[in-house]
């Protein structure tokens, strides 16, 4: 039996912990959500997760997963967001994808290609969604410095910084935080992917 979302508050500020690679999680949220608030304007997903190892390395169930976190899971949330966008005449969708997800990434092959449905999704939503004023975009950062980041030795954060990324510098969350507001202000925005890398995936050397 899926567990229901906890609820922790905080002034105008709800947070709900669910698990998105359940079905019933995902929907759970939003009618929280929408219990909570009334209405549902905006859906960013951000969830996601390092899955290593490629071909040979690779379990049935990490794969799995992979799709199940990346990917079914924003199939399951916009499903149960959209009629509620609808009915109040429009909303926001952003996904969020990553640069591994555009170009070949070594040992990381169940993560790149989860990854790389995003864009496709979000122009396939973007499509069948537009009558109804919704819009939604795809954003592919790459190297932020977060947690996720913690993993790679100092030799490759150095290595990042000095020979990948052309503007020499990690990108911060804040860099793509103020990217997925703007695609929610911009009402004339849909059907996009944009990269945030600082330039990574456009180098040749």
């Amino acid at each position: 039996m899926a567990r229901q979302p906890e609820l922790f508050s905080t002034s105008d500020i709800r947070f709900f912990k669910a698990d998105v690679a359940d079905p019933a999680a995902c929907r759970g949220s939003v009618d929280q959500m929408v219990k909570e608030f009334g209405r549902l304007d905006v859906l960013v997903h951000a969830a996601g997760g390092a899955v290593p190892g490629g071909l040979g390395q690779v379990t049935d169930d990490s794969w799995m997963n992979a799709f199940a976190v990346h990917v079914h899971s924003v199939f399951h949330l916009a499903r149960s967001a959209v009629p509620h966008m609808t009915k109040q005449g429009g909303g926001a969708i952003v996904l969020l994808a990553s640069v591994a997800g555009l170009r070949g990434c070594l040992g990381a092959l169940a993560y790149g290609v989860a990854k790389g449905a995003l864009p496709q999704f979000a122009r396939g939503l973007a499509r069948e969604l537009a009558d109804h004023n919704i819009r939604v975009n795809c954003v592919s950062p790459g190297i932020i410095r977060t947690p996720f980041q913690d993993s790679l030795t100092p030799e490759q954060a150095e290595n990042n910084i000095q020979n990948r990324i052309p503007l020499h510098r990690e990108g911060m969350p804040e860099d793509v935080a103020h990217l997925i507001m703007s695609l929610i202000e911009n009402d004339f925005v849909t059907g996009e992917n944009f990269v945030i890398d600082g330039g990574m995936a456009m180098r040749i050397v």
